[in-house]
């Protein structure tokens, strides 16, 4: 029995894999890793120490039914699905951005007196108006002290000079029908007034003198949405006379005369963005008072046709069918 051992320890001696010092060293790891015990698809983990935690890690899950549609579902049968895989209900998305760049309208527009631009303050009717419109003076001032809390350079006479400027800056590039720099200078909410019914004309103005300096006759404040939201409107008293001719598109004239001058009184909005830091002040509105006069209406022209009317030939052969005794007694009759 001894005998047998010991050959056996020398065949398994001889039977032992070589020294991996003798390969190469792309081959030594290879001949490590048949040594090792390795994990097969058939076998089970060399070490169950873990076998718990491991088996925690499988979740299972319960794949969707992707054969059902949801129209085939009742409303119930919907809830029931979307609570399974905490799904919130579906709703209508309302909501849109936008951007409030200006106002609406005038707030708080300012009314004109009656007469103004001919009554002078030596009268009794322009002493009147002087006195109404210090006592409507307060609001404006607490609405300056408000633009000057977020504009300190802002003074009511030389924004009247600005003012000016931008009333004659619209005026020429509406006459030159420039669309981008005219919103440059106007508002969105007067721009389609602006251009409402100017295609297919053209336009020559002309600014000639101010008869009086522009001045301001009426500011306002108020917020849009939230408070911090501030929009401020100045009204500017404009007395000038300026020349405007309007052609349509075969050159002929619709309205006005290029040598005619005349007195316009205007009062102008202007509003500007108090809390956007780059605001500009720029057009926004043009108050026409009631008793303003309308204006005159355009020159309409008419087709003139070459060929003579129907109606009047007709009438010419009825005088020629009347016999020879009708056309007897219309004249005693009208000798007696």
């Amino acid at each position: 029995m001894a005998s047998f051992v010991a050959a056996s320890r020398v065949a398994l001696k001889f039977l032992q894999l070589p020294s991996t010092g003798f390969l190469a060293p792309c081959l030594q790891n290879a001949a490590i890793l048949n040594q090792q015990q390795v994990r097969h698809r058939r076998t089970k983990h060399w070490d169950p120490k873990w076998k718990r935690l491991r088996k925690a890690k499988v979740i299972k899950m319960d794949i969707p039914n992707l054969n059902e549609r949801a129209e085939d579902l009742s409303q119930e049968q919907m809830k029931t699905r979307m609570k399974e895989r905490g799904i919130l209900p579906p709703r209508p998305w309302l909501e849109r951005p936008f951007y409030i760049s200006c106002t609406g309208g005038v707030f708080e527009p300012y009314v004109p007196p009656e007469g103004d631009g001919r009554m002078s303050l030596v009268s009794r009717e322009g002493a009147k108006q002087k006195i109404e419109q210090l006592e409507k003076k307060t609001k404006s001032m607490m609405a300056i002290r408000k633009i000057r809390s977020y504009d300190e350079d802002f003074e009511p006479p030389e924004f009247a000079a600005l003012a000016q400027d931008l009333y004659i800056r619209a005026h020429q590039t509406l006459c030159e029908k420039n669309k981008y720099k005219l919103r440059e200078i106007v508002t969105e909410r007067a721009y389609p007034e602006l251009m409402h019914n100017v295609a297919d004309k053209t336009i020559h103005w002309q600014f000639l003198k101010s008869l009086e300096p522009p001045r301001v006759v009426h500011a306002r404040c108020t917020d849009v949405i939230s408070k911090e939201n501030i929009f401020a409107q100045v009204t500017v008293r404009f007395h000038s006379q300026q020349t405007l001719a309007i052609y349509d598109r075969f050159g002929r004239l619709m309205h006005g005369s290029e040598t005619l001058t005349k007195d316009c009184l205007e009062y102008v909005v202007f509003e500007k963005h108090l809390a956007n830091e780059y605001g500009v002040w720029r057009l926004h509105e043009k108050i026409i008072p009631d008793w303003m006069p309308p204006k005159a209406p355009a020159f309409i022209t008419y087709r003139v046709d070459d060929e003579p009317a129907p109606v009047a030939a007709e009438s010419e052969e009825s005088k020629e069918a009347v016999p020879a005794n009708e056309s007897t007694k219309t004249e005693a009759a009208a000798t007696a």
